[in-house]
């Protein structure tokens, strides 16, 4: 089974809706810049991904084979700021911090939920709208 992530740019950042079978939720990217390493978000496209413990973020999803990119995780946290090119996830999306940025909620509980569910390797669908 593939996991697909359908964004929405935005002037200052990504949304999305991740499905995985009947498991859905909300993920948060930077916005689009050109794929420039630590400030983009990830570029459309399908990549091989697997479960991994990275040595900040813990139990991630690691992106393999992302083009001029490398350590494209997809970890719990709830600000942009908390983001260097990755992606989060969470269930709903919040004005949390007073930057008028849209932030994710309840990450850590999101992502976990999503690694119980999945193998240890499998596909990423990305896709731009």
């Amino acid at each position: 089974m593939i996991l697909t992530i359908q964004t929405w740019m935005q002037d200052d950042c990504t949304i999305g809706r991740l499905s995985y079978g009947d498991f859905h939720c909300l993920t948060l990217e930077l916005p689009w810049k050109d794929n420039r390493r630590n400030v983009s978000c990830v570029p459309a496209g399908v990549y091989n991904a697997r479960k991994y413990d990275s040595p900040k973020h813990g139990d991630v999803i690691l992106l393999d084979d992302v083009p001029e990119r490398t350590y494209i995780e997809v970890h719990a946290g709830n600000y942009t700021r908390q983001i260097q090119g990755c992606i989060l996830v969470g269930d709903s999306l919040k004005y949390l911090d007073g930057d008028d940025i849209l932030d994710v909620t309840n990450s850590k509980r999101t992502l976990a939920k999503l690694l119980s569910l999945l193998p240890k390797y499998f596909p990423i669908e990305i896709t731009r709208k």
